[in-house]
């Protein structure tokens, strides 16, 4: 006989299991609706898509992303160089 412990193991994975099997085929199935939807608009619709950020925007925001990845890694970096990493 299997003791209760493994049973209660076995019970949750199964029913974890399901849940993300579930989860995952309700993605799925999203996703491709909305790609269906996406290519039976009319041509001057789906053509004409605006960036979300422009130019300008897209290198700010990298700078500001090298800069917070510097003053956050910097110090990191500076103490494994000390030691010869």
């Amino acid at each position: 006989m299997i003791s209760v412990l493994a049973q209660e193991r076995l019970l949750g994975a199964a029913l974890g299991s399901i849940f993300v099997g579930i989860v995952v085929f309700e993605q799925r199935k999203s996703i491709y609706k909305s790609i269906s939807d996406y290519q039976s608009l009319p041509a001057t619709q789906s053509e004409v898509r605006e960036p979300v950020f422009g130019k300008r925007s897209r290198s700010e925001f990298a700078h500001v992303w090298n800069k917070a990845v510097d003053r956050t890694f910097g110090p990191v970096i500076d103490s494994l160089s000390s030691r010869g990493w």
